[in-house]
């Protein structure tokens, strides 16, 4: 069977899979996802193996450090994964939920019900932890899925969905429900997105460059997952300190995730004193970060570097384009302005809809803020860091969704559902 009948033959499997899966009980749901975590923790030595396989291949291939994080699974964040999966079984079974009634005037009684999406197809690039999540928050949302990873994670994604295959068939997962696309043939990627009369929604995960060309020739409707270019804005009348901390934990916790802050906006009037807490913090910690600075706090920084870290050179001019970069790197882009409105603006021209957030004592001033800026999730003196399926306690997440329609921002099993129309009657006809 040659590369494309496989794939049919795959996405075949899936639809007729995600038929089953309707019969599902919660019990069954949940005894899948447990026999999946223990198996992926009895094996953990060998993922770690198979990880350290496409490590080395992206060294060799000199892929940026942080790519290379993302792509790097430890037995830390395996034991997440196995978490994630055991906090999975706690949440309640959306599927069969009744969302509205009514009862019409000829006694037509009308229930709105949550139901599966069906067949959901995940196009992803690095994080071998997306495998899981995905097969976890599918399983639990009565999907059926077909996984296609990048080549760069193959030896990770390969053994991830292997064993969980194993253990999920072995508990009653109708065969077929999960499918993994081994091949790294580029020109099946384009059959995927052709075939929309098996796949319901397809989830992209990467690049916006990859993104955006699933957009333009996919016939199957996508739910995108844009890139994160989160703000920080710092208000006049911030507490330094929580600044600093916010801003620190935002940009370096984990600068190569796409809730990490990119361009940080500080209000004119408290700029200098805010610039020189930063500035020593950056020199005490020896955070190696580079600044990208609009020409007032250019001058600044500068001139405040010359006394409290002569040695920094890492603070250059900014330039148009980065209001616009997603750097996924030690880079932070920093802007002045002048009040609160003007910051608002430059979210709405140069955000990406996904995380913003405002450090503030006046309350009027925050909530002014979380109602004008239109993003998936808007903050109040706390860090981007926390658009995160686990943090807002969906368990885990498929991704965040940068879009408007059917789901935004973190998507957890509620967001794998669609619903339809149950109507109850006895003899009614319509004149």
């Amino acid at each position: 069977m040659n590369e494309k009948d496989l794939l049919f033959q795959q996405v075949i499997n899936a639809k007729n899979a995600s038929k089953q899966m309707i019969n599902l009980t919660n019990e069954t749901k949940n005894k899948i996802l447990v026999a999946i975590a223990d198996k992926i923790e009895k094996n953990i030595e060998d993922i770690l193996f198979r990880n350290g396989i496409d490590i080395e291949a992206g060294k060799n291939a000199s892929l940026s450090r942080h790519f290379i994080d993302r792509l790097s699974l430890t037995e830390e964040r395996i034991k997440d994964m196995v978490e994630g999966l055991r906090n999975i079984t706690k949440l309640v079974d959306p599927i069969g939920e009744i969302l509205d009634t009514n009862i019409t005037e000829n006694g037509l009684k009308i229930e709105k019900k949550r139901a599966p999406i069906g067949v959901i197809g995940i196009i992803y690039e690095a994080r071998p932890n997306v495998t899981i999540d995905t097969i976890a928050l599918c399983i639990k949302s009565g999907n059926a899925i077909i996984l296609k990873g990048g080549s760069e994670a193959m030896n990770s994604n390969h053994i991830l969905s292997k064993l969980a295959i194993e253990a999920a068939e072995e508990n009653g997962l109708p065969i077929g429900a999960i499918q993994f696309i081994e091949s790294a043939n580029r020109e099946l990627f384009a059959e995927i997105l052709n075939l929309d009369k098996f796949i319901d929604a397809i989830i992209p995960r990467g690049s916006q460059e990859m993104i955006e060309k699933i957009s333009e020739i996919s016939k199957i409707p996508i739910i995108k997952h844009g890139k994160g270019l989160c703000h920080i804005y710092i208000d006049e009348s911030a507490d330094i300190k929580m600044a600093v901390d916010i801003v620190i934990n935002a940009k370096t916790q984990r600068p190569g995730v796409c809730n990490s802050l990119e361009t940080l906006l500080v209000n004119r009037n408290i700029a200098e004193k805010f610039f020189t807490e930063f500035l020593k913090y950056l020199t005490e910690n020896k955070v190696n970060l580079e600044l990208r600075a609009c020409n007032e706090s250019f001058d600044i920084l500068t001139k405040m570097n010359k006394a409290i870290s002569p040695d920094m050179k890492n603070i250059l001019m900014a330039t148009s384009e980065d209001w616009d970069t997603e750097y996924l790197d030690m880079i932070l882009a920093i802007k002045i302005v002048g009040n609160l409105e003007e910051a608002i603006n430059h979210i709405t021209i140069h955000g990406s809809g996904h995380s913003d957030s405002i450090i503030t004592e006046n309350i009027e001033n925050a909530e002014k803020f979380l109602k004008l800026v239109d993003s998936a999730a808007v903050y109040h003196n706390a860090s981007t860091r926390f658009t995160d399926g686990g943090c807002f306690g969906l368990g885990a997440e498929i991704g965040i969704s940068t879009q408007k329609l059917h789901a935004r921002g973190p998507m957890g099993i509620k967001e794998l559902t669609s619903y339809k129309f149950v109507i109850h009657g006895n003899g009614q006809v319509r004149k």
